[in-house]
């Protein structure tokens, strides 16, 4: 197989000119700046004479092509060239008018690139043949050729390749053999290109951040990639030790790498010694060229099977591979394992430094051809390296100048074509990358914010930036890019400002967020690596950009299927930075609660039982029970108390449905009677409370406790949903957790309680202990239990720690933090601990002979840890595990997860953040009151003055608790009225259900007074 031309590059900015030397098998005259390779005469001279007037040189095994200074044609010269003399080259123009930037060619095939960045092909197997356009819609700025296929870069980074894809060298997947028409190389879509090159059948591309990716044809390894499997799309290459790799060539089945540092890496074949490694071995990755190590290499080219190195600071040119045809410069046709000078001269080296200082050596190894040629620096293949679109200082100022002027409608076209492509938008901010840096972003957010706010202080720059974001950049976002550098873009638009103008939420952040979307879970997992490291602020800005979106969402919505994705795609961002949260910043869970989503879930209507958002492709309903389930962080408690009474009314209904229809006979079922009733009736005794609850709870307990309950108490009024449950639930959590119950213990100098080691009564009864806490959350009513946080996190599966010791024992838990914080060197001496505990009244070894084994600073935390475990698990696990299988017999364990413990332990227990200024200010009055009636003014005075513990009293008997339902004050509610029948004789009575206090128009404050005590010191009990 034949090999297309390649060029070398040289990578620093300062070079040093070459001495006169003549090439081999020829004498060249005085003054002579051409090295050719073998030399043929003929050649060689017909080069010489114009090679002040030669812009490029490529060549192949067949052809060399010379490419004139003005760009005006290209000459053919075919090889080998005859020892008497070159053939008659062939001239190829573009046209009268048109002039030619670059060229490259492959066996059969020339491409050419206009300078106003059009490419042109040339099919040298067909006769008469005349330059074919190609992509003549895009902006061409690179351009390459393999054996049989081609590759073209784009003024707006896309890459786009044709020809021969037997071996997947067009990146493209193997979907078909070959084709003449140019595709898009998706799998590099958003990657900022800096260079492109093609060996025989392989493919290589480097990225600004000195990434380097290959595909095509792999049986040596040349793809660098570790292995000898073909790759139909772009792979990434690693294994460089973090080396910033400015330039690469590829030769016909291996490649070589130039570094920032100057080093050189070479992979692939090695049967001719072309990878300088002192062997004949195929490399798979690329490996360092040792014997150049220590020299700054500037200047690297590939032939078909050997290799050549350009050292400008020792003015020497190296060359190693295949020698047969005498391409090596070695004075011989031998083969070069490693590399050697090239002998240029027979008197002295080359000293660039002392001759022609404006010049510029270019190095070209095609097919089995070398050629040195020297050429004016402003004439040098540096300026056939055109670069991608991107954003600069000086930019930025013109476009800014330009706003208004003559010049507008250019600079319009310039912002369209940065701001419509990922890899220009990325590559305008990116950071210098260090040789030895493993950070994996190499954006500069900071420049990039900068720059963004400088742009979009004028609105016309702003609007175009919006406009071309929503029409092109938006859809065409590289999601199912598998890069790294691709993935970018994402992370660097949020910093753009008119991806936080709320009005911009639909047209921009909705359609990003859908985007993000789509991503793989790999693709997915980077983006969030990206956001980890971000500053808190920035992060903040960010979750606020979607929150802004789904609250300007949930203000316009409609029922629409388009409106449900939209919804969905903003909360599965949110839910992504959560989990960046999670892991890295633990900031307030507040920054992503959304108070509006409480108000748009209607919990009690119909559409609680169905909604139409579709979380997956199944076309069956959902409960918006699976909205919480996905993203339960957004929601506030206000919100999940709503789900969580609304499932249990739910739940309820569903049951007197079914009894109904029992009854009705439309279900046949063998069921208990118990089973069937639709409600939990219990009638009680006020002096034997915890034995009646017991006893008749007993028989339900086999049964679906599920079910609205109703409570009466012996002797009083009858059954009632509201006061009567309130202070059933009251009375009975007061009497079973008195300390002198001994149901609970109470560690010392502590207001919280806990299981106790040795129970005093079977588990069993702290199974009914857990489905009285069950019911009392089931039915919408709070149970004053006092246990320490450490239990509602255990009911979610999470661990208590030493901090949760401290509440439930704070002298206890403070001695273990003093354990923890003392690092003195005395610290057996001064504590003499060992692995037992004494707890509960119980001394117990915390592992086996503990009592043995002292406690010193290396095992102390360990000490501290298994504390913390047999407390709050090992001494209490039977208990315990009645405990939570009784509270989730009635209450739905996928629910109660949506719960922090904090919030979980406020929803159970209630709160008493009493506000009694607020309590005043949300009164209502009825029936002849207002809050200006003497009545009314007097008795608020009288209850202000009274103590905490008789206001909570007071409570008691307004509402049969003393405990908030909800944290919302609005929620703490009392309604006045003073039917007819009353006067000033009577008592204060109260309807607990709904917080109606019935107070007669009391005549003085003694009256009022005197009623209020009575009132608080008889709460109990319903006439």
């Amino acid at each position: 197989m034949e090999r297309s031309g390649a060029r070398g590059l040289a990578r620093s900015t300062t070079r040093t000119p070459a001495s006169r030397a003549a090439a081999p098998h020829s004498v060249d005259p005085p003054g002579a700046q051409l090295w050719l390779f073998p030399g043929a005469a003929g050649l060689h001279s017909a080069l010489l004479r114009r090679s002040e007037a030669t812009r490029q040189i490529c060549c192949t095994r067949r052809r060399l092509a010379v490419l004139e200074r003005g760009g005006a044609g290209v000459e053919v010269h075919l090889l080998p060239a005859g020892s008497d003399g070159a053939r008659k080259p062939k001239c190829i123009k573009l046209g009268k008018k048109m002039k030619i930037h670059s060229m490259d060619q492959g066996v059969e095939h020339l491409l050419i690139l206009s300078s106003d960045g059009k490419p042109f092909e040339y099919n040298f197997s067909i006769e008469h043949a005349r330059f074919q356009s190609i992509l003549q819609e895009k902006s061409i700025i690179q351009i390459a050729c393999g054996d049989y296929h081609s590759l073209a870069l784009s003024k707006g980074g896309e890459l786009f390749s044709w020809g021969q894809n037997i071996h997947g060298q067009l990146g493209v997947g193997r979907i078909f053999s070959s084709t003449p028409t140019p595709q898009i190389v998706e799998h590099l879509a958003g990657v900022p290109l800096v260079q492109i090159s093609a060996g025989e059948a392989h493919s290589m591309a480097l990225s600004m951040s000195g990434n380097i990716y290959s595909w095509g044809k792999n049986d040596f390894g040349q793809l660098g990639l570790g292995h000898t499997k073909k790759k139909d799309s772009p792979s990434l290459i690693e294994g460089l030790d973090n080396q910033k790799v400015e330039f690469l060539s590829c030769g016909g089945s291996h490649t070589a790498l130039l570094t920032q540092d100057g080093l050189v890496f070479t992979f692939g074949a090695g049967k001719y010694g072309q990878l300088g490694h002192n062997s004949t071995q195929n490399k798979l990755r690329p490996c360092l060229v040792t014997e150049l190590h220590g020299h700054k290499v500037t200047q690297i080219a590939c032939g078909r099977w050997h290799t050549l190195a350009y050292v400008s600071d020792l003015g020497k040119v190296f060359s190693f591979g295949f020698g047969k045809e005498g391409q090596l410069g070695n004075g011989g046709k031998h083969n070069q394992l490693v590399p050697l000078p090239m002998k240029l001269t027979t008197s002295e080296e080359l000293k660039f430094e002392s001759h022609c200082s404006g010049k510029e050596l270019i190095m070209v190894a095609g097919g089995n051809q070398s050629i040195l040629l020297w050429m004016e620096k402003e004439n040098s293949y540096v300026n056939l390296r055109r670069k991608i679109l991107t954003l600069n200082e000086g930019t930025v100022k013109r476009w800014i100048a330009d706003v208004g002027t003559k010049q507008w409608q250019n600079t319009k076209r310039e912002i369209r074509e940065i701001f419509s492509s990922s890899a220009c938008l990325t590559g305008s901010f990116l950071r210098e990358r260090l040789a030895a840096e493993t950070t994996s972003v190499h954006l500069d957010l900071s420049k990039a914010r900068s720059t963004f706010k400088e742009l979009t202080q004028k609105d016309w720059i702003t609007n175009t930036i919006a406009t071309c974001l929503k029409d092109n950049l938006l859809k065409s976002l590289p999601f199912h890019s598998a890069h790294q550098e691709a993935l970018e873009v994402f992370f660097l638009l949020p910093e753009c400002p008119v991806m936080h103008d709320i009005n911009n939420w639909e047209s921009l952040v909705v359609p990003f967020a859908e985007t993000v979307c789509k991503m793989s879970d790999h693709s997915s997992r980077i983006l969030e690596g990206f956001w980890a490291t971000l500053q808190e602020s920035a992060f903040s800005n960010l979750v606020l950009m979607f929150k802004r979106a789904i609250n300007a969402q949930l203000h316009y919505w409609t029922e629409s299927d388009e409106n449900n994705g939209h919804l969905k795609a903003l909360l599965e961002m949110l839910k992504k930075l959560h989990r960046v949260n999670q892991s890295k910043y633990q900031l307030s869970e507040n920054i992503f609660k959304i108070d509006e989503l409480s108000d748009w879930l209607n919990f009690y209507g119909e559409a609680y039982r169905r909604s139409s958002w579709k979380m997956n492709s199944d076309t069956s309903d959902v409960q918006y029970c699976v909205i919480f389930s996905h993203f339960p962080f957004v929601f506030n408690i206000l919100s999940k108390i709503k789900l969580l009474y609304a499932d249990s009314l739910l739940k309820i209904q569903e049951r007197k449905i079914r009894a109904c229809m029992s009854l009705a006979g439309i279900l046949e079922q063998e069921e208990s009677e118990l089973a069937l009733m639709p409600t939990l009736n219990l009638r009680v005794r006020r002096n034997h409370l915890v034995e009646d609850v017991l006893s008749q709870l007993s028989q339900f307990e086999n049964e679906d406790l599920r079910r609205e309950l109703w409570v009466s108490f012996s002797g009083e009024i009858g059954y009632d949903v509201g006061g009567v449950k309130t202070e059933f639930f009251y009375c009975l959590f007061e009497e079973m957790t008195r300390p002198e119950y001994g149901m609970f213990t109470y560690p010392e100098e502590a207001t919280y309680m806990w299981f106790p080691v040795k129970p005093k009564f079977e588990a069993k009864r702290y199974f009914f202990f857990g489905v009285l806490c069950g019911l009392s959350l089931f039915n919408c009513n709070v149970a004053n239990i006092p246990f320490p946080l450490a239990l509602f996190k255990k009911l979610l599966a999470q661990a208590p720690s030493l901090e949760d010791l401290k509440e439930l024992s704070p002298v206890w838990g403070r001695s273990l933090q003093t354990l923890l914080d003392d690092e003195g060197p005395d610290f057996e001496k001064v504590f003499y601990l060992h692995f037992n505990v004494h707890w509960d009244r119980n001394d117990i070894d915390l592992i086996p002979n503990g009592s043995c084994i002292a406690v010193n600073q290396t095992n102390k935390r360990d000490y501290v840890s298994q504390c913390v475990d047999y407390i709050f698990n090992i001494s209490v696990k039977v208990v315990y595990e009645e405990f939570q299988r009784g509270f989730y017999r009635v209450c739905d364990k996928e629910i109660i997860e949506f719960f922090h413990p904090e919030e979980l332990k406020d929803v159970i227990v209630g709160y008493t953040d009493y506000d009694w200024e607020t309590f005043e200010k949300n009164a209502s009055y009825e029936q002849g009151y207002n809050n200006s009636h003497p009545t009314i003014v007097m008795f608020w005075e009288a209850l202000h003055k009274l103590t905490l513990e008789e206001k909570k009293k007071f409570l008691v008997f307004l509402t049969g608790t003393d405990r908030l339902l909800m944290k919302d004050l609005k929620d703490m509610k009392i309604t006045f009225c003073c039917p007819e029948n009353l006067n000033e004789k009577d008592p204060i009575r109260a309807q607990t259900c709904i917080s109606l206090l019935y107070l007669p128009k009391y005549s003085t404050m003694e009256r009022v007074e005197e009623a209020l005590q009575v009132a608080i010191n008889n709460n109990r009990g319903f006439g």
